[in-house]
């Protein structure tokens, strides 16, 4: 049997997750006017933890596995993510490029589980691999080989990431990431310290304005409050085949957004490149439902 579609109040809910996360890329960008890319991340995940350990339950997990997830989140991914777009990488394309953590994923659980990748599989690598090569080959002014080193290694860290929360189990996704956000802290606050210097960072609180403010808010209350508690709300409603192939559009709309509000260039490259990523995700995402609906359709 095939999965039933979202309801419309929950397609838009899901919509609105995916635009919240996409356009939160452009956001990102604007917090980074002022403040030092380490430091940013330093108080996005304070507004995480700060009041809201106060007001959810610490999920009934191991704290190596919280503190795991924390850092790899955290330090790796949006910390990478931070520095390579500040002046690395543009919005659009690092939404775009972060995206590849699904196949990070794979290659993790295949090695950590014995799993046989599959030949769709295959494909859907080549295919968004050829992407990021266009990127990396054609980037100018949008992306230099570092921005998109970094982003990869953002990537890659996300992938970590989700096999730690996999072996949390099923647990309330936002006091997850609320809890484990008590070990994101101290490695960004660490190495913001190291990189970028204390003159730094108090220059940048001092230099901050209201809308940079509003950035950093943004990150806590919007990327992650609404949309973990809006999406995992969702998985708990609906098949996980269901409402993960929304995330697809995620980089649509930081593209789209980076190009509506920052006036980032769209040449044919890199539509192209968009379009070979965005392909191989979603034959990665899609292919076993279609193969499954053909198989119904056989027998």
């Amino acid at each position: 049997m095939t999965a039933a579609p979202l309801p419309l109040r929950h397609l838009l809910l899901a919509l609105a997750v995916v635009a919240v996360w996409g356009t939160n890329f452009v956001v990102i960008r604007i917090g980074l006017d002022h403040l030092p890319p380490l430091l940013f991340a330093t108080l996005r995940f304070t507004l995480v933890l700060l009041p809201m350990a106060f007001f959810v339950r610490r999920p009934d997990v191991p704290w190596r596995n919280l503190a795991a997830y924390g850092v790899l989140i955290g330090a790796g991914q949006f910390g990478m993510l931070f520095l390579a777009m500040k002046g690395h990488i543009s919005p659009g394309l690092a939404s775009l490029v972060v995206q590849t953590q699904v196949f990070f994923t794979i290659g993790m659980a295949m090695k950590i589980n014995g799993e046989r990748v599959q030949p769709f599989q295959v494909v859907a690598l080549l295919l968004a691999a050829s992407g990021i090569v266009l990127i990396a080959a054609h980037g100018g002014g949008s992306a230099t080989p570092l921005g998109v080193g970094l982003v990869l290694l953002a990537a890659a860290s996300w992938s970590g990431g989700n096999i730690v929360a996999r072996q949390a189990g099923s647990v309330n996704m936002l006091g997850y990431v609320v809890w484990a956000s008590l070990f994101s802290i101290p490695p960004l606050f660490a190495m913001s310290l190291w990189l970028e210097g204390w003159s730094a960072m108090v220059h940048g609180v001092r230099s901050a304005d209201a809308l940079t403010w509003v950035a950093v808010l943004w990150q806590a209350v919007g990327n992650t409050m609404f949309g973990y508690a809006a999406w995992g709300w969702l998985l708990a409603r609906h098949p996980a085949a269901t409402v993960t192939p929304m995330a697809l559009l995620v980089p649509v709309f930081g593209m789209g957004a980076s190009a509506l509000l920052l006036h980032e260039g769209l040449p044919a490259w890199k539509l192209i490149a968009a379009g070979l990523v965005l392909t191989g995700l979603a034959v990665n995402v899609l292919w076993p439902k279609v193969r499954e609906r053909i198989g119904v359709v056989k027998a």
